[in-house]
């Protein structure tokens, strides 16, 4: 799972669900022990129509399409929490297993390895004694490795100096090409397909190391250290993701009623019937389709810092964020992105430029934790696009790097993520929104409003015979949004059902577990009840402004 675009999937109660080229699919017993250790799989709901590629691209056309978008508004979030989410799936589909094949693996190990969980092995990978991923921690193998970033000639004094701990660590000079220079030193490497998701695994990367600070004091070393740190920095994670994270975008309602009351769906305790386990299993419904959302919130260009701002030398395209990473990019806006390996292409940087250092004051609403200090410049402030039917259109135009595809000719419309989204869900035969309305007992949709919706993608460039199929079973992903334009931008019975049932059971399943430890109260906020996502940067960069914006205004 460390790479986007897969088209096989270990299916519990199913097996090897795969495809090819052509998308014809087919199911199938495991045979080999690397398909036994792939990632485990669900589903929740029934399997539902598929649609064909022509309907699809119609569809995905209607949701990228060249149309004004509204900001969130109820309330407004601000422009972070969108790759936070990037950063949480990633957490949840992380792989801890995948340098094991080959070795002597338990099934106790093998089954937590391939079981999502929401436990930071995005950040920590198997630990510092694990023999390859030591190299993502420090030499005291406690602490967590940072980069430094390459100074920009021809700007002003501070654009030109190299600012440690402000990248993601990497390669560097050790690497034999370009790209491998480039390479972050992370357990998933997909936290640096773009600069946004980047910065976020770098602040939780500062966030261990403070607590680790803050953990010592107690007088503790070494390994006992690194556990007591980590779990300290787990807990306050699933705090803060079940009580700021998960209310922002699904009904609050919903969320709570779910950590209050349990899960009623998905792998739910039954009486009569044996305990569920510690290892959770992924729902297709939730990867491939209503944790999606993140997708629709996403903007065309950010106000990121006091160089690349509206009025500053260019505005921050979210282009320039694929660009501005190792993965999807290069750190040069000047040779483009590199699509196809060029042996010849030599960049100017192997780290990320100064210039391009997140202002974490533009992404997040510190006035939340009564810093108005912290307040960005007016107008200097970002929030998410609403979450609705609609996506940038942009994402007409992934580059290639974020779905595994350099090096090799994609087609037009395989570059745009509505379409990836809408065929991966057909190719699995995922369950309809109307569906997966009927199996949580909810009133679904009526016709008129998947067709019209409320302030989203506009259907009018289907066909007739194209609408009648949408509209009769309309894929899951697009359901969930056209379900938040009715909800005031959150997701709501189906789509918020799936999503808060998952996080509860991933939290459930980890081997850290507030859902496992009722009683256990954040240390790290302002009080024992708090601790939001600006609680946590607060405390990664010691509350200064220097250095949540060390490039000033």
């Amino acid at each position: 799972m460390k790479k986007h675009g897969t088209n096989s999937f270990f299916v519990v109660g199913e097996g090897v669900l795969e495809f090819d080229r052509d998308g014809a699919a087919r199911t199938r017993q495991p045979d080999t022990v690397e398909e036994l250790r792939r990632f485990r799989f669900s589903r929740l709901g029934p399997e539902g129509a598929r649609h064909d590629e022509d309907t699809r691209a119609a569809l995905a056309l209607a949701m990228t399409a060249s149309t004004p978008q509204e900001d969130s508004a109820n309330p407004p979030i601000p422009a972070g929490f969108t790759y936070l989410g990037q950063f949480v799936d990633h957490d949840l589909t992380m792989d801890r297993s995948g340098s094991q094949l080959g070795e002597d693996v338990n099934l106790g190990e093998l089954v937590q390895g391939r079981s999502p969980a929401l436990d930071l092995d995005s950040l920590y990978g198997r630990g510092p004694n694990d023999h390859t991923d030591r190299v993502f921690y420090a030499a005291d193998r406690v602490k967590l490795k940072v980069g430094t970033t390459s100074p920009v000639p021809g700007g002003d004094q501070q654009l030109g100096q190299a600012m440690e701990g402000f990248d993601l660590p990497r390669l560097g000079q050790t690497g034999l090409t370009e790209e491998d220079r480039r390479r972050p030193l992370i357990p998933d490497e997909r936290n640096d397909e773009n600069l946004a998701v980047a910065q976020t695994h770098l602040a939780f990367i500062r966030f261990h190391n403070r607590v680790v600070d803050e953990v010592a004091l107690r007088g503790l070393t070494g390994r006992r250290l690194f556990e007591a740190a980590r779990e300290q920095v787990v807990r306050h994670y699933q705090w803060m993701l079940r009580h700021d994270f998960l209310p922002r975008v699904v009904d609050p309602a919903i969320v709570d009623d779910v950590f209050a009351n349990g899960r009623r769906f998905f792998e739910a305790p039954r009486r009569g019937r044996p305990p569920v386990g510690l290892h959770p299993t992924m729902p297709l419904e939730f990867s491939v389709a209503a944790y999606r959302l993140g997708h629709s919130m996403i903007r065309s260009e950010y106000e990121w810092n006091r160089v690349f701002r509206t009025g500053g030398v260019a505005p921050g395209l979210l282009f320039f964020l694929f660009v501005f990473s190792g993965t999807s990019g290069n750190f040069d806006p000047g040779a483009g992105l590199p699509e196809l390996d060029d042996p010849g292409f030599d960049s100017r940087f192997d780290t990320l430029p100064t210039n391009w250092i997140a202002d974490f004051r533009r992404l997040y609403d510190f006035t939340e934790a009564d810093r108005p200090d912290l307040a960005p410049p007016a107008g200097g402030g970002n929030v998410t696009k609403r979450l609705d039917s609609l996506l940038v259109d942009p994402l007409k135009q992934l580059p290639a790097g974020t779905f595994g595809g350099r090096g090799t000719v994609v087609a037009e419309i395989q570059r745009n993520l509505a379409f990836r989204n809408l065929t991966r869900a057909d190719m699995v035969r995922l369950a309809s929104g109307q569906q997966m309305a009927g199996f949580l007992g909810v009133e679904p949709l009526t016709a008129e409003q998947v067709l019209v919706g409320n302030g989203g993608a506009s259907l009018e460039s289907l066909t007739d015979a194209q609408k009648a199929a949408v509209t009769a079973a309309t894929p899951l992903w697009f359901y969930t949004l056209r379900e938040a334009e009715f909800n005031g931008g959150r997701l709501g019975a189906v789509g918020g059902r799936i999503v808060a049932e998952v996080f509860h059971r991933a939290m459930e399943g980890s081997r850290t577990s507030i859902v496992r430890e009722p009683s256990w109260r954040p240390v790290l906020g302002p009080d024992r009840r708090t601790f939001r996502m600006v609680d946590l940067l607060l405390f990664a960069f010691e509350g200064k402004a220097d250095l949540l914006n060390p490039l000033g205004d």
